[in-house]
């Protein structure tokens, strides 16, 4: 994988860049909609290839391990091809569903145990499992085993977490460097700051994750329920340490104001399934603001979900047509809603790319983070 950082902002630490993967060259910023369990809830690949515009999805390894398995996936040649994907995909690697599984796993040094949501039978994760699961993923980028902290938790906690996450970093940077890729193409593999919200662990495990010298680095235990402020200044401290010309990814982040704020702060990549779990309850980001398309006032509104136009299912329905499929629970008002929220996010990273690259990031930034957060 290569990073080239092409221009920067001058009144601000966002940078527009471009990643070339072995699937594929694509501009940073860049969102990443959330596949799970390989598939982006309600939209077909084509949609999100061509109309969506989404250079990379994002998959999840504790998901794909338990269901459809391993052993389906390396029989399918890998993820890319069971699901006919032909861009890049990144894999998370399982460590914050085994953290939402509070009440049925256990960490230890070896690795996390938890029981399966879905059958529960037991196992286990290590940071040399994880990297050979995602080795038969198959996945362009693939993340380390860490433990996604919880909101709130006291120093000490956070602090004995920290050291277990960065000791099964060693493991898995060992492992991951004395494996290979199963299909002939480059594998990636970002370690993960964590450190909760105290700036001194926040520092600590940023130099320590810079220390590997890895082709990029993660930001994670963010938007997990702390305030915003508290999640852009972490994100401010651990931009100010992780290397320059590596590309940054802030994990699971977020609503649009969030993502603008954070290119400002220095990164580069993100995912959220907020587009797509949004958009299924009738919640539509737009240009102008946040619409509930549930509510009575859009109930004959027959102009454009967005009259900017992001997607072709901004063209071809109308707000009234859209709320009617939402109130009756219909699934093609899920899909439109899925696809014109994940094209909104993809128009957004692209507008800030351009925004950038011409020296009016910041300007930008300040009028669109007004007109995103309101609720129309």
């Amino acid at each position: 994988m290569t990073f080239k950082i092409l221009f920067k902002d001058p009144l601000s630490k966002a940078r527009a860049g471009e990643i070339t993967t072995d699937h594929g060259t694509y501009n940073t910023p860049i969102f990443m909609p959330v596949g799970t369990a390989g598939t982006v809830k309600g939209v077909h690949q084509r949609e999100l290839a061509d109309d969506i515009k989404a250079p990379v999805i994002l998959g999840n390894t504790y998901h794909l391990y338990l269901r459809p398995g391993i052993e389906i996936l390396r029989a399918a040649g890998g993820l890319h091809k069971f699901i006919n994907w032909n861009g890049a995909i990144l894999t998370d690697s399982g460590g914050y569903q085994v953290f939402s599984l509070s009440a049925n796993r256990k960490l230890k040094e070896e690795g996390a145990f938890f029981s399966s949501h879905i059958d529960g039978s037991k196992h286990t994760f290590t940071p040399e499992s994880i990297v050979d699961t995602q080795r038969i993923i198959g996945a362009d980028i693939m993340m380390a085993l860490d433990e996604c902290t919880p909101f709130p938790c006291d120093y000490e906690y956070a602090k004995n977490s920290l050291g277990l996450t960065h000791r099964w970093l060693e493991r898995g940077v060992k492992h991951y460097k004395e494996t290979d890729p199963l299909y002939g193409h480059h594998q990636s593999y970002f370690p993960i700051v964590q450190g909760s919200v105290y700036k001194d662990l926040r520092i600590q495990s940023a130099e320590k994750i810079a220390s590997f010298g890895m082709e990029g680095n993660a930001i994670g235990g963010l938007s997990v329920g702390e305030p915003a402020e508290d999640m852009y200044a972490m994100t401010d401290v651990v931009t100010d340490i992780l290397p320059y010309d590596k590309p940054r990814y802030l994990m699971g982040v977020g609503t649009p104001v969030n993502i603008l704020e954070s290119i400002a702060l220095g990164v580069d990549m993100f995912d959220c399934v907020m587009p797509t779990r949004n958009g299924r309850n009738g919640m539509l980001f737009t240009s102008e603001g946040i619409i509930n398309i549930r509510n009575l006032r859009w109930k004959d509104d027959f102009g454009p979900l967005d009259i900017n136009g992001t997607s072709y299912v901004d063209r071809y329905y109308s707000k009234a047509y859209l709320r009617h499929l939402i109130i009756s629970n219909e699934i093609l008002g899920a899909q439109i809603a899925s696809i014109h929220n994940l094209a909104f996010y993809l128009f957004l990273v692209r507008e800030a790319f351009e925004k950038i690259r011409t020296g009016e990031f910041t300007a930008w930034k300040t009028t669109m983070t007004k007109k995103l957060a309101t609720r129309l």
